[in-house]
């Protein structure tokens, strides 16, 4: 853990140092990371020791994606998302379901896996992540549409995938589940999300409570710490919680929303670096050379087809122009929720675990290279689109007075 936490600390200076570089080209410090762990793990220069079967990697992962969805969440209230959820809805319920089906079929045709294998690994890599969807969603650049499409998609679908992914491993021989339990956790998630923010709102503002300054900045931490406690302790849906949270905070809440965002910000992103170095432990060359070449393919397609298809085919009818809609197909980046549901795979002990296992980190790691190194190009793309409209409007002719 020391070499692991010295190891951070320093690929953590590093970043710092580039990035002023990486926010204006396609250098990634996200990129550095997970090369950065790759180099200094048990693959090759042995300095951070670390297993996938380590309760470190799962607990951070966990924890990672829990405070960017509850960060994530605060950004949309609910009178935003109920005016203007028909996109990430066509995203969600028909986008997701479309990428599972191609994806299902890819697993079949390209690496011989059985139906049920191919399922679990597309359920795995289905959900787009919030984290690194994050890198789009929070430039302005980008039209305001599709940086909310990307948000409340990416925010809902980790919760809504876990459930499927848990019936797949114990269909595929793996530890029992009863569907009408996952439904449940569903539901309570949603409703620890909403009720604890609502009920410390509440509490706060009573007059016989008198807040310093200081405590009442820590109120949204109490109320993320909360929401994580009660979650763990009843197995409620973690994600589905985080992101519930965030929206009542935002909705019921701004003030608390203010602020955890810059605290908020910086803990997310540095959460977020640290399991990126964690994952990029984990590859080491005989894992990457374990797979056939066949599986690079299946990534590949997986990023520039699966998703890229069903996106599109959820959004005809839209209105939205052709670039907006291509890089909504594009950004659907895997990650954290796909490193753990994957972990859930390789623990649940069913047939050919290991090799699915494998699979599944090979799409990510392609996935974090992709997705992050072209956030800045098509978001500079964008502005330059904007510049010149906003050139051509200046230089139209004024419209000649009515005779």
């Amino acid at each position: 853990m020391d070499a692991l936490l010295l190891s951070f600390a320093l690929t953590l200076m590093a970043a710092i140092l580039i990035s002023g570089i990486a926010h204006r080209t396609v250098l990634s410090t996200t990129v550095l990371f997970l090369v950065a762990g790759f180099v200094l793990g048990e693959g090759l220069l042995g300095v951070i020791d670390l297993e996938a079967t380590d309760p470190t990697v799962t607990t951070v992962s966990s924890l990672a994606l829990f405070i960017v969805l509850f960060t994530d969440g605060q950004e949309i209230g609910f009178r935003q998302l109920r005016s203007a959820w028909k996109l990430p809805g066509r995203a969600l319920l028909l986008g997701m379901p479309i990428t599972f089906v191609i994806t299902t079929a890819l697993g079949m045709w390209l690496l011989g896996f059985t139906l049920l294998e191919a399922a679990l690994v597309a359920a795995v890599l289905a959900p787009t992540d919030p984290v690194f969807a994050s890198a789009i969603i929070g430039r302005g650049e980008i039209p305001h549409r599709v940086r909310h499409l990307l948000g409340v998609e990416s925010g809902l679908n980790d919760g809504l995938a876990l459930p499927v992914v848990l019936i797949l491993i114990a269909t595929a021989g793996g530890p029992d589940v009863e569907a009408i339990v996952l439904v449940e956790e569903l539901v309570l998630g949603i409703l620890v999300g909403v009720a604890v923010p609502l009920v410390t709102s509440w509490l706060v503002r009573r007059r016989i409570f008198a807040l310093t300054p200081l405590y009442a900045s820590l109120t949204p931490v109490a109320v993320g710490l909360i929401v994580l406690g009660i979650c763990t302790v009843t197995h409620a849906n973690l994600y589905l919680a985080a992101y519930a949270a965030g929206i009542t905070i935002a909705s019921a809440a701004p003030e608390m929303r203010v602020a955890f965002r810059d605290f908020g910000g910086q803990l997310s992103e540095l959460v977020k670096l640290f399991a990126i170095l964690m994952f990029g432990a984990l590859i080491s060359p005989e894992l990457l050379l374990s797979v056939p070449w066949t599986a690079y393919l299946f990534a590949v397609l997986l990023m520039v087809f699966a998703r890229p298809v069903a996106v599109q085919i959820s959004l005809i009818g839209s209105g939205l122009p052709w670039e907006e809609r291509a890089t909504a197909a594009w950004f659907g980046p895997k990650g954290f929720a796909s490193v753990l549901y994957g972990l859930l795979v390789l623990q649940s002990g069913t047939p050919e675990a290991a090799y699915l296992f494998h699979v599944i980190v090979v799409a990510i790691a392609l996935s974090i290279i992709a997705h992050s190194s072209t956030d800045v190009p098509i978001a500079a793309w964008f502005a330059r689109r904007e510049a010149e409209d906003r050139v051509r409007a200046d230089a139209a002719p004024a419209p000649e007075p009515p005779a």
